[in-house]
């Protein structure tokens, strides 16, 4: 029951924080100021140098599964380019998987330990193979490459897919492909370059305040 209610979790929370960063340090900073803006859901991607060391220090402090406000957020792992890089994450304490394109033996993998897998896909052939093999919610990689409509576009063959675009979504922009199916968006430079030029994190916070803002409002 735990997946089921990750997926409707990380559903409802609605926006993902995508980070990297230089060390685990500063992605562990990144991730706190994102959760005391209101972004729940991270993704600690595998471009990290010791990225590991981030999720566990992440998890140790947080989780999906407590009562304590100040301490509820979902840690998850990104990037992730096979199935022996997910077992690694989910052992350290990582909560979802997120992968860059559709590798079958991941999803099989996450399967087997009930975790969500988000893999990434850009085309129908792509998300009909997800479902098939049990995917809850793919990832629609890189979105820059599209507009908000392609949501509508794809869902009209396959209505029972969970899309959720990451990569071009923007604070202009996010209402348009909620409105349009997004189950949710993932954000990543756009959530962080600004903090990370200027050296002052606390600048995360704040824009991650602007995002969940938007997200309110475009569910209305």
């Amino acid at each position: 029951m735990k997946k089921l209610k990750l997926v409707q979790q990380m559903a409802e929370e609605g926006v993902v924080a995508v980070l990297r960063g230089e060390s685990p340090e500063d992605v562990v900073e990144m991730a706190e100021q994102c959760i005391a803006g209101g972004i729940k859901t991270i993704e600690v991607t595998m471009t990290v140098p010791f990225a590991l060391k981030a999720i566990e220090k992440l998890a140790a402090t947080y989780s999906s599964d407590t009562a304590d406000p100040a301490k509820f957020a979902i840690i998850g792992v990104g990037t992730v380019l096979d199935p022996e890089t997910a077992r690694a994450a989910i052992l350290s304490g990582a909560e979802f998987v997120v992968g860059p394109s559709l590798n079958p033996a991941t999803v099989t993998l996450c399967n087997r330990y009930r975790i969500p897998v988000m893999p990434g896909v850009m085309t129908v052939k792509e998300i009909q193979e997800a479902l098939e093999l049990g995917v809850d919610i793919v990832k629609l990689f890189p979105g820059n490459l599209y507009s908000p409509s392609i949501i509508k576009a794809l869902k009209g063959p396959v209505p029972q897919a969970n899309i959720m675009p990451t990569g071009g979504v923007s604070l202009e922009n996010l209402g348009e492909w909620i409105k349009a199916g997004a189950v949710a968006v993932g954000i990543g430079s756009d959530l962080t370059s600004e903090a990370v030029k200027k050296g002052d994190y606390s600048l995360i916070a704040a824009r991650a305040a602007k995002y969940i803002e938007a997200y309110k409002a475009a569910k209305g």
